[in-house]
């Protein structure tokens, strides 16, 4: 069972946190209009003065962005032109150093990307229809369009291989929604709430650590614990003054999730006041790929998937092993009958809500770096497929929330290979929908245990 705090611990440890939370806040309102001017600077790369090749007239940032990397046996082809045409709209731009390129176009629409080959280096080519070609977005705004080049003879991947890659890519994803989902079931578990602000402390914590690591150019490991500990102070002053008045006050659940819905706008139209409707980038997103037998991938995924397996590992050890933990599992179970035993069910529902911002937090940085940028409203699309996650495997239960993030994952990132990418999301709720009229409850739903 957890201790009893006084009443005086309480008000010391809220004044605490709010006044860091209070701090911080104001000094990203402060530094907001630094942010918007620096805009183009963060997000479009030009061509540096290693580059012998004149850089590209700069484009106005939009909330549309086409990039992508032109390399030849993994070197990177500097002064490559690039070119894109459609809906009356044209631009283009060249490859710098990195080999990277990036377009902006005003709207979402079906654009033609071309590849001038006179500017690739001699005795390469852009192989098949790659050099020209149609290309339209996803479900968000940012496009990364790939680009097949040899000397000649393309070099295909077998279904298999693709096979074996898309699915490493759902684990690395699956891992990472795991963070936000068992952070979101948690809080269900203890208050039955469904938090549809739970997206907007994801961006919270992508957002901060952009801030900080882009935009104050402080060190990474600064920006990213950082965001953690705001995404905590952030947990414990909603909860505090919002979540635990609201329940003092007797409201069912259909008012808090309404309460939940209104907070999730109010957070993200701040958001969008605070960093515009530019997409950043965030320090070395642009790595490199190298090869692990038929799979291709990046350091950064493979950071992401270790730091997600080490979190979540602790919180596992946190909820079966620890007092606290075995409490919250309590109150999940029975919260009159865990009060009466002497849990200090107040205490308990704070700290959950705490942890859950934190890993909400640690979450929106990992996915920050997963889809290579940080945009005011990132956390909205991973918030359905949390749901569905929690939903898959069983609400109200935080390992259900790891098997169903694993399988969400699997399936968002293998269905492109079936069907169209645009439909990879459908295609993860319709994974869903399927185990759910086979086993209603989900796959670890158990109502009388948390975890």
């Amino acid at each position: 069972m957890s201790p009893s705090l006084t009443r005086t611990q309480y008000r010391q440890r809220w004044r605490v946190l709010t006044l860091l939370l209070g701090v911080l806040i104001a000094g990203l309102v402060i530094i907001a209009p630094t942010v918007s001017a620096t805009a183009s600077t963060v997000t479009v790369p030009t061509a540096t003065a290693a580059v012998t090749c004149d850089p590209p007239e700069e484009q106005e940032s939009t909330d549309w962005r086409f990039s992508g990397f032109i390399k030849f046996n993994d070197e990177p082809l500097p002064c490559v032109t690039v070119t894109i045409e459609g809906n009356g709209f044209s631009a283009e731009t060249v490859t710098n150093e990195k080999g990277r390129w990036e377009l902006f176009v005003p709207e979402n629409a079906e654009y033609t990307l071309t590849v001038d080959e006179t500017t690739l280096p001699e005795g390469v080519i852009v192989e098949g229809e790659s050099a020209s070609q149609t290309v339209t977005f996803d479900l968000t705004g940012k496009k990364t369009v790939n680009l097949f080049l040899g000397e000649g003879v393309r070099e295909t991947t077998s279904f298999i291989d693709q096979l074996w890659g898309s699915i490493f890519r759902g684990v690395v994803f699956g891992l990472m929604l795991a963070l936000a989902a068992m952070g979101a079931a948690l809080i269900y578990g203890t208050t039955g709430l469904s938090n549809f602000a739970h997206g907007e402390m994801v961006s919270w914590g992508a957002i901060v650590m952009m801030i900080l690591s882009t935009i104050w150019n402080a060190p990474l490991w600064i920006g990213i614990a950082a965001a953690v500990i705001a995404g905590v102070a952030l947990g414990f002053a909603l909860d505090a003054g919002l979540w635990r008045p609201l329940r003092r006050k007797g409201l069912g659940i259909v008012q808090l999730l309404v309460v939940s819905i209104g907070l999730a706008i109010a957070l993200r139209s701040f958001y969008q006041i605070l960093i515009k409707g530019n997409v950043y980038e965030v320090p070395g997103q642009n790595a490199m790929e190298f090869a692990i037998g038929p799979i291709k991938t990046t350091y950064i995924n493979l950071i992401i998937a270790g730091v997600s397996i080490v979190v979540i590992l602790g919180v596992a050890y946190f909820l079966t092993r620890t007092r606290l933990g075995k409490a919250t599992r309590a109150i999940s179970d029975n919260p009159s009958l865990a009060s009466a035993s002497g849990i200090n069910v107040e205490s308990v529902v704070r700290m959950v809500w705490m942890i859950a911002g934190g890993l909400a937090a640690l979450a929106g940085v990992l996915w920050a770096y997963y889809i290579r940028g940080v945009k005011f409203d990132m956390g909205t699309s991973m918030l359905l497929l949390i749901f569905a996650a929690i939903t898959l495997g069983g609400l109200g239960t935080a390992f259900g929330a790891l098997v169903g993030s694993i399988i969400i994952g699997v399936v968002v990132e293998v269905s492109p290979l079936f069907i169209p990418s645009d439909l990879k999301f459908a295609g993860a709720l319709l994974a869903l929908i399927v185990i759910l009229l086979v086993r209603p409850q989900g796959l670890l739903g158990r109502k009388e245990r948390l975890g």
